[in-house]
C-alpha cells in the first residue's frame, strides 16, 4: 500500500556525496510518486550493486532476484542508478523491526542497490506474502532514482506462479520500466530465483 507524505518532498538528502531531492534542478518524471520520499530514510552512505534484505532467521522462503538496468535505449547498461525496494513479510504485513524508527510504513524488509558499471543489481530476501485476508497478488514495490531526475515508480515485481495473480492483474500492467511479471524457479536448496531487467524511462510519463 502506498501512502502520501508531503513533509519530505523539499528536504535534501545526501547520498555518497550527491544531493538527492525533488527540486527545480531535477526533471520531474513519472507523475505522482506517493511515499517515494521514504526511500531516503535510513539509506546507507555507500551502496553496492547487491544487497541482503532478510536475515538468515527471517521467516519465509528465501529468494534472490537479479537483473540489469539499462539506459533508455534498452541496450546500454546504466551505472550509478539507485533501486530501492520494499515488501511484506511472510504474513503479508509491512512489519517494522522492534527498534525501527525510519520508514516504518515500509516495514523492515527494505533495501537499496546502486548499479555497477555493468548495470547489475541483486537482492536477497524472502518471498513476500499476500496481504492478510485479501486476493492481492504477492508483490515487491520498486522505486528508481537516477541522476538528474526525480524518483519514480516502476511496475511492481509480480510472480508468474502466484495463484493470486489474476487476469485482471496482468491486464493492469503498464510495463513501466519493462515487464514486472517474472518467472521464479526454486533451486534444490529451496531458494527461489528470478531475473528482471529494467529499462530506464520506458513507459514513464514525462520522461
Amino acid at each position: 500500500m502506498k501512502y502520501l507524505f508531503l513533509s519530505f518532498l523539499l528536504t535534501s538528502f545526501v547520498i555518497t556525496g550527491c544531493s538527492q531531492h525533488r527540486s527545480s534542478t531535477e526533471k520531474q518524471v513519472g507523475g505522482g510518486c506517493e511515499d517515494c520520499d521514504l526511500m531516503f530514510a535510513g539509506i546507507p552512505a555507500n551502496l553496492s550493486w547487491k544487497t541482503k534484505i532478510a536475515s538468515e532467521d527471517e521467516p519465509g522462503e528465501p529468494m534472490i532476484i537479479s537483473g540489469v538496468i539499462y539506459k533508455n535505449d534498452g541496450k546500454t547498461p546504466a551505472p550509478g542508478v539507485i533501486l530501492y525496494i520494499y515488501h511484506t513479510d511472510d504474513k503479508g504485513l509491512y512489519s517494522p523491526a522492534p527498534k525501527q524508527t525510519q520508514a516504518r510504513r515500509h516495514g523492515h524488509l527494505r533495501g537499496w542497490m546502486k548499479t555497477d558499471e555493468q548495470g547489475r543489481y541483486e537482492f536477497k530476501t524472502i518471498r513476500p506474502a499476500s496481504y492478510p485476508n485479501s486476493r492481492n497478488a504477492q508483490h515487491i514495490h520498486p522505486i528508481i532514482k537516477e541522476p538528474g531526475l526525480s524518483y519514480y515508480w516502476i511496475d511492481d515485481y509480480l510472480f508468474e506462479d502466484d495463484p493470486l495473480l489474476s487476469d485482471g492483474d496482468k491486464a493492469m500492467q503498464r510495463e513501466h520500466g519493462g515487464p514486472g511479471i517474472i518467472k521464479l524457479v526454486k533451486t534444490p536448496e529451496g531458494v527461489w530465483k528470478g531475473k528482471r531487467d529494467i529499462t530506464l524511462g520506458l513507459n514513464i510519463p514525462g520522461y
